[in-house]
């Protein structure tokens, strides 16, 4: 369960911007979309692999 603590003097919108952060962090949505549909593990795999070629070469370009 997330708990946020609201400040004194603080506006609804910045502790409803907090919530939504950690709610972010906790992946929470992102596990609920991945077990809508069943992928198998090879596909997982081979996206996991695609991004992290892509943030590889992204790096890479940042260093030049």
């Amino acid at each position: 369960m997330i708990i946020i603590n609201v400040k004194e003097n603080e506006s609804i919108d910045r502790a409803l911007k907090r919530f939504k952060k950690k709610f972010e962090k906790t992946g929470v949505l992102r596990e609920l979309r991945s077990r809508t549909a069943f992928e198998k593990p090879s596909i997982t795999n081979r996206t996991m692999k695609l991004k992290a070629a892509y943030k590889q070469k992204m790096f890479a370009k940042d260093n030049y």
